[in-house]
This record gives C-alpha cells, sequence and structure tokens, in this order.
C-alpha cells in the first residue's frame, strides 16, 4: 500500500532512506515527504505554518488510488495527526516513531529563532535519553544533513476538529517505553493522554532506541514499520 513518511524538524526526505528499501521488499509504495520552507530563509517561509504541512500531506493522500499508511517521527506526528483529522476515512493507520498523538490546540516545543527561521540547534541540545545512541561519526555524518524549519511550525497549535480521527488505528513505535510503560505514563500528561484514550485502537511497541532510529537503529525501526503496515 501507499505509505506516506513525514520527518521531525529539521529533516527531509533524505532521513527515511534507511528504511525504505524494507518497505519496497515488503511490497509496499512509501513516500517519503520534504515539507514545506524546510531550509527555506525568513523571507520565503515566514507565512508556512503548521496547516500548510498538514495540507501537503492531505494533497499526497488525495493523490493516493487507495487509503494510506501515515508515519510521523516526531513532530512530524503532529503533521500525520491533522492530517488523519482532515482524511479520516482515507487513512488505514497512523504510525508514531518516538511522538504522541497531539491534542487539539497542541504544539510541537519552542526553540531558538535565528534571522527568522529555526536551525538545528545540535546534538548536544538534546537530553541524553535522546541521543545517547548516535555515536560520534553518526553525529557529524548527520548534522550537515539537518536545515531550518519556518519559524510559525513548531508553535503553531495544531486544529483536530473531527472525531472519527479516533477511529483510525494507530500505532506508536516508542524508543524506550513498552505498552505498560508509556500507558502508566500518558496518564499524566494532561490532554495527551485524553488524546490517547480517546482511539480505539492502538499499540505501543519499544525500539529500544534514543529519539532518531533512522539514524541508530535503522534495521530494528525497518522490521517494526513493515509489522505495523502489514496490520
Amino acid at each position: 500500500m501507499d505509505i506516506i513518511l513525514v520527518p521531525g524538524l529539521w529533516l527531509d526526505a533524505s532521513s527515511w532512506d534507511p528504511v525504505l528499501h524494507a518497505l519496497k521488499t515488503a511490497g509496499h509504495r512509501p513516500f517519503a515527504m520534504t515539507m514545506p520552507g524546510v531550509g527555506a530563509p525568513a523571507s520565503e517561509s515566514s507565512e508556512i505554518g503548521m496547516a500548510d504541512w498538514v495540507d501537503a500531506v492531505v494533497a499526497r493522500i488525495d493523490e493516493a488510488e487507495e487509503p494510506v499508511v501515515l508515519v510521523g517521527h516526531s513532530g512530524g506526528g503532529n503533521v500525520v495527526w491533522g492530517a488523519a483529522d482532515a482524511r479520516p476515512e482515507r487513512v488505514r493507520r497512523v504510525v508514531f516513531v518516538d511522538t504522541v498523538p497531539p491534542y487539539p490546540g497542541g504544539s510541537i516545543s519552542e526553540f531558538p529563532l535565528v534571522e527568522g527561521v529555526v536551525p538545528f540547534p545540535g546534538w548536544d541540545f538534546f537530553p541524553d535519553e535522546d541521543v545517547y545512541d548516535l555515536d560520534a561519526e553518526t553525529r557529524a555524518r548527520t548534522a550537515p544533513l539537518t536545515r531550518s524549519v519556518p519559524a510559525r511550525v513548531p508553535t503553531d497549535p495544531i486544529d483536530l476538529t473531527r472525531e472519527s480521527r479516533h477511529g483510525v488505528p494507530v500505532t506508536l513505535l516508542m524508543g524506550g517505553l513498552d505498552q505498560d510503560e508509556f500507558e502508566a505514563q500518558i496518564g499524566e500528561w494532561g490532554p495527551y493522554g485524553e488524546e490517547y484514550k480517546s482511539i480505539a485502537d492502538t499499540e505501543v511497541v519499544k525500539i529500544g532506541s534514543g529519539h532518531w532510529p533512522q539514524f541508530s537503529a535503522p534495521e530494528r525501526l525497518s522490521e517494526l514499520l513493515v509489522a505495523a503496515v502489514d496490520r
């Protein structure tokens, strides 16, 4: 089936390269996206927000002949959940990679602006639990692949209006949490927990990685993506 892969902040379509072969070998048609305004200066990207990223995915869904699977890493999870809300009848499953479904009005996070855009803050910016499995070689190889994102995207609220999104099956591939651990924690996350509990069909699978498994554990991530899609 058609699989639309949305990267997290600062990444483009190439970040999904390590998993594409496995998806194709399993008989699927993956399409990795680069989101609008990524790498563009403020003069070209200042008006681009979360709604534009969601619209880009919705347009791709509409181009597909059959219902699709959406995959979102990190901040891309907000994007794919917004697209599932817009086209719930056209989405077979949403797969979140080390992130959770956002609640209505939620945003990704706030990061420093430089010259009107949000540049990659560097690997040292993130807590050890996110980057512990990225060795020096991997950090040096991948940091040059990162690009700025439009200023509005990380802080724009996500527009979710259709309760029917809760009928779309969801798989959460979590870096360090299995289902029991995850469900024990998300109940303490306020509206995130409420959104998760509203979804009729959920599963949580532990990757055993940090926050960027496409770089640190691509074979494991590939295996879990194929399994999720095949469900």
